[in-house]
């Protein structure tokens, strides 16, 4: 994830009734309903100018499913969620998971409560369609505050109750710092999966993320099995352009120096992992959406 994009998710801060006629929505059948999706942060310039457009081209291309990386105000990409839903479905396209930061500031402490705000962006998810709600970003003066962590991951907990009210999951999207920033023996990552319910709390592993601060998918997918129900799907190469993580830039899959495909075939076998959303950030001077259809046409070769 590139330098603009910490800076945007930094700054951005259905009813289960009748399901039974629905399996695809059934929450206990959640982790067996396999699906592939695009991360749209991957065409944000485009999204940013014309969302309607945008969308229509990936449609084009055979995606299916997207998750957005802009709700600000009660609006998708400037929509409200029902008119946004709308214009998924009128395009065939289906919004199952989407990023909104959740900070401490959003728990009401005198009313021992989320605020309004807060309600009402999980409120708006549901209505736009979504299953999860993942929260992108950890506060930094929090990352080794151990006591604001303890009571921030009860607020986690408590959120997967809340989100679970609405038919859906909450959960947490990792980058870079949870695994150069320790808590005690431990680092920042490991607190997190050790301190949340995973009945209530979903991790979306960004493989590509924590490469540079070491972390490896393989390795964490072998410690917490069961526990990555999505996965963000990247490639990375070496690079010096500023743009990346820790020295990396994404690319398109298969081209970089991950074993992508390996990662996906252990997730699917031991990660409990069955939203697999491609995001690429960096194009080394291709049109970003000449590389999602890429993309799409790697993942689908390689089976997903």
């Amino acid at each position: 994830m590139n330098n603009s994009r910490r800076k945007f998710i930094k700054n951005s801060t259905l009813a289960v009734a009748g399901a039974a006629l629905l399996p695809d929505l059934l929450f206990a059948n959640e982790k067996k309903i396999e699906r592939l999706g695009l991360q749209l942060y991957s065409v944000r310039v485009a999204m940013a100018k014309d969302p309607a457009g945008s969308l229509k081209k990936l449609a084009d291309m055979g995606w299916v499913h997207v998750e957005h990386a802009n709700y600000i105000d009660r609006k998708f990409y400037g929509y409200t969620a029902k008119e946004f839903k709308k214009l998924l479905a009128d395009m065939s396209l289906q919004m199952p998971s989407g990023h909104t930061v959740m900070t401490a500031q959003d728990w009401d402490t005198a009313k021992g409560d989320f605020t309004d705000k807060w309600k009402y962006t999980i409120e708006d998810a549901a209505e736009a369609g979504q299953r999860y709600v993942i929260s992108p970003w950890l506060d930094e003066k929090l990352r080794t505050d151990m006591d604001g962590l303890k009571r921030f991951m009860e607020q986690f907990n408590k959120c997967g109750e809340l989100c679970k009210a609405h038919g859906m999951k909450f959960g947490y999207h990792n980058h870079n710092f949870e695994f150069s920033t320790m808590v005690g023996d431990h680092n920042l990552y490991d607190f997190i999966l050790k301190n949340t319910d995973p009945n209530l709390v979903a991790q979306q592993m960004d493989i590509g993320n924590m490469l540079g601060a070491g972390g490896v998918a393989m390795d964490l997918l072998k410690k917490y099995p069961g526990r990555f129900e999505l996965m963000h799907v990247k490639d990375e190469i070496k690079s010096d352009s500023g743009q990346g993580m820790d020295g990396y830039d994404s690319t398109i899959l298969g081209q970089g120096v991950m074993p992508v495909k390996d990662i996906l075939k252990e997730a699917r076998k031991i990660g409990g992992t069955s939203q697999f959303i491609v995001e690429q950030e960096s194009y080394q001077g291709k049109d970003p959406f000449d590389c999602v259809k890429i993309d799409l046409q790697i993942m689908k070769k390689w089976g997903y």
